[in-house]
């Protein structure tokens, strides 16, 4: 989910992206906006994983995103089998808009450009939640921030409460909602409209559909329909935010003993269908990542780690197994909720808005490493030797490691291709797909993204308007 701090606060562990040209068959939007329309529908922004801030709500303090790390404010959760139970002092502030890493650096807009073009270009107002009155009901935008850490069905229910209690306030029980979902975001609103508010059913999941009866279309930028490989890099290997994925003692990074801790990275893995991966001889292996015992054999398993005592106490090396099982089999669940098909007509529209110019991780290599005992899992194109002396090149490894995308979400995943190869045809219902050669961090500051989303929402306000559905 990130290399660098763009990518990564978008992503972090995965982020958004939007478009250039749309898909066969579908009708281009227009290069420059229609005068923009009055009583539109108001939009919910909702950010990727990351993407808000933590607050203390005893103190105050703010513990992410920080340069530093504080002390008495660490973004880990408690680790036990009940994910529920397994929370702290830290609360979601305000979407992130920009940082500063160094006085001596400029400020790094995150959401901030977006925040602004809605204002200047889509001719929206933002307006708080618990601020808003009857007149706030169009032409209003809301953003919605929320504990990235945490399970992704506990924000989505937390979506369709904020949306419920909102809609009794300002007295419009009929009053839908457009959505800009960013990444992990475009997962939360997802749920919220196949099942409102409500767990994950038990058995084989079937969407109700009950949350789409607040959205009307659902804007999908660089969301992981399919799951991201470099969440599960970040799990093995933790995230750096500067330099490219170098690690500075003084700058806030994600180790992978924070990153364990945190249950929604784990629902970005990639889905069982399209989780990909070769040997040393470049041969396809067939592997269970939700699968316990594939993480004992690969080496995977953070107990393994050498330093695995020293990072967590007495008591979190005795909750680790048990969380990481509960973790890992809610990512499944999660997963095949999202994935679940429905006979019933979709009543929700969605957007996909991507880029498909980047090189994107999109499968890991696994070979054994036989003087230090140990697998070796490798998400890079590094050129190696294998165990028969055969050099395996750079070259030879591109085209395997890579595919299109926005360098975070392969394509693939945001169209969720694999799942619809392997008969899931109902899974992602797609009005348009869009696409902008932008890397995965930078597209909510792009204009030319940001011009072609208020495009697609104004004219299809200003359609409405007339009195047409579009």
């Amino acid at each position: 989910m990130r290399h660098s701090i763009r990518t990564a606060i978008s992503l972090a562990v995965l982020g958004l992206t939007v478009f250039a040209h749309a898909a066969a068959a579908q009708t281009p939007p227009p290069t420059t906006n229609p005068a923009t329309p009055t009583g539109k529908n108001p939009i919910i922004v909702i950010p990727g994983i990351t993407g808000s801030e933590l607050i203390n709500k005893d103190t105050g303090k703010t513990a992410w995103f920080k340069r530093t790390r504080a002390k008495d404010d660490d973004v880990r959760l408690p680790m036990s089998a009940n994910l529920a139970r397994n929370s702290d002092a830290l609360i979601a502030g305000d979407i992130i808009r920009e940082v500063r890493i160094a006085s001596i650096l400029p400020e790094i807009e995150i959401y901030a450009k977006l925040i602004d073009a809605l204002q200047t270009t889509g001719g929206y107002r933002e307006v708080k939640w618990d601020d808003a009155t009857k007149e706030d009901a169009t032409d209003t935008f809301f953003v919605f921030s929320y504990d990235w850490r945490r399970d992704n069905v506990e924000n989505a229910r937390l979506l369709i409460e904020r949306m419920e209690t909102l809609k009794r306030k300002i007295g419009k029980s009929d009053l839908k909602f457009n959505i800009i979902a960013h990444s992990m975001g475009g997962l939360i609103s997802r749920y919220a409209a196949m099942y409102g508010n409500v767990d994950i059913p038990a058995g084989k999941p079937r969407p109700s559909w009950s949350g789409a009866r607040h959205l009307d279309k659902v804007f999908l930028v660089g969301t992981p329909n399919e799951g991201s490989l470099l969440a599960f890099d970040a799990l093995l290997n933790g995230v750096a935010y500067i330099g490219g994925g170098i690690k500075l003692p003084f700058i806030q990074d994600l180790t992978r003993f924070d990153v364990f801790t945190v249950p929604s990275i784990f629902q970005l893995l990639p889905h069982e269908r399209s989780m990909l991966a070769y040997d040393e001889e470049l041969k396809p292996l067939n592997i269970d990542i939700y699968d316990p015992a594939a993480w004992e054999e690969y080496d995977w398993a953070i107990w393994k780690d050498k330093d695995f005592k020293k990072k967590f106490s007495t008591s979190e090396q005795q909750n680790a197994r048990a969380y990481f099982r509960a973790a890992i089999d809610r990512a499944r669940r999660f997963q095949e909720a999202l994935n679940a098909t429905s006979t019933a007509k979709v009543p929700v529209s969605y957007y996909l808005l991507g880029a498909e110019c980047k090189d994107t991780p999109t499968a890991m290599i696994l070979r054994r490493d036989e003087k230090k005992d140990r697998w070796i899992t490798q998400f890079k194109a590094d050129s190696f030797t294998n165990s028969l002396g055969i050099k395996i090149t750079s070259e030879m490894l591109k085209p395997i490691i890579y595919t299109p995308g926005d360098s975070v979400v392969p394509k693939r995943s945001l169209e969720a291709a694999t799942l619809r190869a392997n008969g899931y045809e109902s899974v992602l219902p797609i009005v348009s797909e869009l696409y902008q050669c932008e890397s995965h961090g930078r597209l909510v500051t792009n204009p030319e993204i940001q011009q072609k989303l208020f495009g697609l929402i104004n004219s299809a306000a200003a359609l409405q308007n007339a009195g047409t559905q579009p």
